[in-house]
């Protein structure tokens, strides 16, 4: 979904232009709170402030020169909402609590999202095994259900580790709340809200995953019980551009 868009910024890109150039005039139209969105560069971020909170007081992006930030930008011009709900929750977080030493549920879902989230829309026995961490009835046994099912990426990290080192490990975070999580409230956010998906695991998606043996590797898909709650794993918040 992002390539008509992504192919052209990044041709403007390769002739010379800066990405958060060629994103701020490919921006027109979107607004946050604060004003039009913006993207800045990197040097723009005050010394100390997060990132997050100096998103959505001023409506501008600090934009560093590299495919990372070049993807987050993509996903804010095709899902502006999502992000600017995203951004609205972490701004809310750090008024509430401040930057610490963790940054809490909250936080570590909204960043585990923002990094590597994807949107699914399945039937309802695809959802039951991937609640379940089922993962042969998933992607074997109702295979055929996938023709039925859109899978999004959302993720700016995810979408450049696709790009540039696709490999078995990669793992989407799905919002599992109910609802959509553009309009989610915070407090969505701390209950688990987010699934583990191995999205080359996905049919159609990596050639290799045609052989059922595929499947058979325990340390990409494993059992329910070997993995943590998605989504309230503390992880350490470090400043400036703390989600970096």
């Amino acid at each position: 979904p992002l390539r008509e868009t992504g192919q052209a910024l990044a041709e403007a890109v390769a002739a010379g232009d800066t990405v958060a150039g060629v994103l701020d005039r490919a921006a027109g139209g979107i607004t946050l709170d604060a004003g039009p969105l913006r993207f800045v560069p990197q040097a723009a971020l005050p010394p100390g402030m997060a990132f997050e909170a100096f998103v959505n007081a001023s409506a501008s992006v600090p934009t560093r020169e590299h495919l990372h930030d070049f993807f987050s930008g993509l996903v804010w011009l095709s899902q502006p909402a999502l992000k600017r709900r995203l951004n609205q929750c972490q701004a809310a977080e750090i008024a509430r609590h401040g930057v610490g030493p963790r940054r809490g549920a909250v936080r570590d879902a909204l960043t585990r999202f923002d990094e590597s989230g994807a949107l699914l829309h399945a039937p309802p026995g695809l959802w039951q095994a991937l609640r379940a961490r089922d993962w042969a009835t998933l992607f074997l046994h109702r295979r055929a259900d996938w023709q039925r099912a859109r899978l999004l990426i959302v993720g700016h990290a995810l979408l450049e580790q696709l790009a540039t080192a696709p490999r078995k490990a990669l793992t989407a975070f799905v919002w599992a709340a109910g609802g959509e999580p553009a309009t989610a409230p915070v407090s969505a956010w701390a209950a688990g809200p987010l699934l583990p998906l191995p999205v080359l695991g996905v049919p159609g998606w990596w050639a290799d995953n045609q052989d059922p043996g595929f499947y058979g590797d325990s340390a990409v898909f494993r059992p329910a019980k070997a993995l943590p709650d998605a989504g309230v794993v503390s992880v350490p918040d470090l400043k400036p551009r703390s989600k970096h």
